[in-house]
């Protein structure tokens, strides 16, 4: 029997679906699971966990007398349909939820194989033996020719726009022949000479940072305070300033810059200390204004969070304004440069050059390389990511109107929910789930005719690592920040960055999950909607989504409790499953990633050292760094926050002071309180 498999990835959140024939063995350990079963190839299924919930032999799925069954081979058991079972065998459902250890799995047995099907596949397994088929994670770092490249996503950013596009009518410049010179980058080291001979013009610099988001931001930042001087970088950006993404995503989300968003007190991206934090920035501010309340309250809630009271968070314009100051006190606009960055190579001196387009489109193409030592690359998020059936709902119908991704301007929904009412569908439970939420909650206030179904694949049970578990209300579950505040700078981050990379793999896996952070007034309006009956949970596996009559979306969910599909007709549908981290999905990356064949950690990503090096690509004294998201899976986890884009450039930075890079210098003792001094007077470090 062929049946499917579906699951989100505990770290990414990424769905993952396979099809496979029973029977099926799942576990932690491969080497432990059968290859076959009286003579036939059996499919194997590896699960990572750290928490070891996981048997090395988990349970066996198989078909007997054309009824699948599963069998629990466990030491912890498994969770089936919430109902524990171990030791045991139980019949399999179409749409059942298997829960083994962190992963909540759903069992669909596709209704397209019909008995003639069946037998058809008999026949030809016959004339042609069936393999065994194996789905298992990386387990150790491994070079990009031996992974398969992910299928492309569909919306992605604009290389020289940074507008958000879908992938049908993006024409990528990476993919233009002329530049650069085809001959010119095929080798592994570019001579300096042939650069100059090219006839484009050729500029030298110590430092270069490439992307020119927070990342970057917070790197050249932490260079100025060790003692860099501005003449010595050069960041390559199509955006002026540093958190211009960033602002926008927010706001095509529903958050705007008056609201607060998911970060702490002491993450500071204009501060490198943490100190003060914008907690205390606002008490200060309330108390000029004569707020003492507010400010006694912002002071309270850093003292109690998160037990005795919500989990303070700064406003989007606090952080923007306070990076802006900063920005001028480095002299940030000196170092920017207009650069649309088209691919990187190593040098025969010992260096890199930097191919890219300093010509703001739509102006006359102005083709340059950058020479420098020392890079740093930190590009960010390359991709949205849509659901397979949205993305083929998309590409089906051209409907980009109804069906949107929550990171996709779609301010028309809420003008059309309160101006004429209808039903919105949501999938996903992160933070843009929570703000689409809020959202309507206050488009209800002009239009009180207007419904929002959430629909999950399975209800949340609540993430646990040893004794912990994650608190879970109404389907939402519940944790300040993206990762648990120990893996920023406490015992979680020492243990990630000591272990190999199976095991920090595990981890990461133990820890992640989708979650929002708990506010008072944000859980009253979940209660509320339940309560009122225009917000509805739902649950089941989506086989696809269709156009109805009137030009809405139908989608069509399997029903556990029938053979047959509940059909949920909306006005809109929007996918809030976040965005995509695979560095392979950004066309600059992948083409670093493929010429010199780099290393990728166990999730996939760039594999780097603790100093957030990429070894792999030193030339002599030259080094290269990343940071960011395209690092997911190393030394860190919470890699995308501000803090962790600070921590990443600290370690860059100590690295370059180690190797005497010119002018870096350790921030440490007496130098770090004079730089901090200097930060607090505003005056250049």
């Amino acid at each position: 029997m062929q049946i499917q498999l579906t699951w989100d990835d505990p770290i990414t959140e990424e769905q993952q679906q396979h099809q496979f024939e029973t029977p099926i063995a799942l576990g932690r350990e491969l080497a432990q699971l059968p290859t076959t079963n009286h003579g036939q190839p059996v499919s194997q299924v590896v699960l990572l966990d750290a928490n070891q919930k996981i048997s090395r032999f988990h349970a066996w799925i198989a078909d007997q007398n054309n009824q699948l069954i599963i069998e629990d081979r466990s030491a912890n058991g498994s969770i089936l349909n919430g109902q524990k079972i171990k030791g045991q065998q139980h019949p399999l459902q179409n749409g059942d939820v298997l829960q083994v250890g962190s992963y909540n799995i759903t069992i669909t047995i596709p209704q397209s194989l019909s008995q003639a099907t069946i037998v058809d596949a008999s026949l030809s397994t016959i004339a042609q033996p069936r393999l065994s088929t194996i789905v298992a994670p990386l387990t150790e770092i491994t070079s990009a020719a031996e992974v398969s490249a992910p299928p492309p996503s569909t919306i992605v950013f604009h290389p020289e726009t940074d507008a958000i596009e879908t992938q049908e009518n993006l024409l990528s410049p990476l993919h233009r022949s002329f530049f650069p010179p085809p001959a010119l980058f095929a080798a592994d080291r570019v001579s300096v000479s042939a650069l100059h001979a090219s006839g484009y013009p050729v500029d030298e610099i110590d430092y270069a940072a490439i992307g020119g988001g927070m990342g970057s931001f917070v790197w050249v930042d932490t260079l100025r305070i060790a003692g860099v001087k501005p003449e010595q970088i050069a960041v390559l950006s199509i955006q002026e300033k540093p958190y211009k993404r960033y602002e926008t995503l927010l706001r095509n989300c529903q958050i705007p810059r008056y609201k607060r968003i998911r970060s702490g007190s002491d993450s500071c991206p204009d501060n490198i200390w943490g100190w003060p934090g914008y907690a205390l920035r606002d008490a200060c501010r309330s108390v000029s204004t004569g707020q003492l309340g507010a400010a006694l309250g912002f002071l309270w809630q850093v003292f109690s969070e998160p037990v005795l009271a919500d989990t303070y968070t700064p406003r989007a314009r606090d952080v923007f304004d306070a990076m802006d100051r900063e920005a001028t006190r480095i002299s940030w606009d000196r170092m920017w440069r207009y650069g649309s960055v088209r691919s990187i190579r190593k040098t025969e001196d010992g260096r890199y050059v930097i191919a890219y387009s300093a010509t703001r489109p739509p102006g006359a193409p102005n083709y340059r390389f950058l020479i420098a030592r020392y890079v740093h690359l930190c590009t960010g998020y390359p991709a949205l990511k849509l659901l397979p059936d949205l993305q083929n709902y998309r590409e089906t119908t051209q409907d980009l109107k109804s069906v949107v991704q929550g990171y996709e301007p779609h301010d028309h929904i809420f003008e059309h929910l309160e101006k004429y009412g209808g039903t919105v569908l949501v999938r996903g439970f992160g933070i843009v789930g929570s703000q689409i939420l809020d959202r309507v909650y206050e488009a209800r206030k002009q239009n009180p005719n207007i419904t929002l179904v959430h629909l999950s694949r399975s209800p949340k049970r609540g993430n646990q690592f040893g004794v912990a578990k994650r608190y879970v209300e109404n389907q939402w579950e519940f944790q300040p920040f993206n990762w648990p505040k120990a893996t920023w700078g406490g015992d979680m981050r020492s243990r990630l960055e000591a272990s190999d990379p199976l095991q920090r793999r595990e981890l990461l896996e133990s820890w992640g999950g989708t979650t929002t952070a708990s506010r008072g007034r944000w859980r009253q309006i979940v209660k509320q909607g339940i309560r009122e009956g225009w917000y509805i949970l739902k649950f089941g596996q989506v086989e696809k989504v269709e156009r109805s009559a009137n030009g809405k979306p139908i989608t069509f969910v399997r029903n556990r409790e029938y053979s047959g599909f509940d059909k949920i007709e909306a006005d809109f549908v929007i996918d809030c499953t976040g965005l995509v981290s695979n560095p392979r999905d950004n066309p600059l990356l992948n083409d670093l990633i493929t010429h010199y064949n780099l290393d990728l950690n166990p999730q996939g990503r760039l594999h780097v050292e603790n100093s957030f090096e990429i070894k792999k690509m030193r030339n002599d004294r030259a080094h290269m760094y990343a940071a960011g998201i395209i690092t997911l899976g190393g030394p860190y986890a919470p890699v995308d926050t501000f803090l962790g884009l600070q921590y990443a450039a600290h370690r860059a930075t100590e690295s370059l002071a180690q190797f005497r890079a010119p002018n870096v210098h350790h921030i440490e003792g007496m130098r770090s309180l004079w730089q901090w001094f200097k930060w607090a007077a505003n005056q250049a470090p």
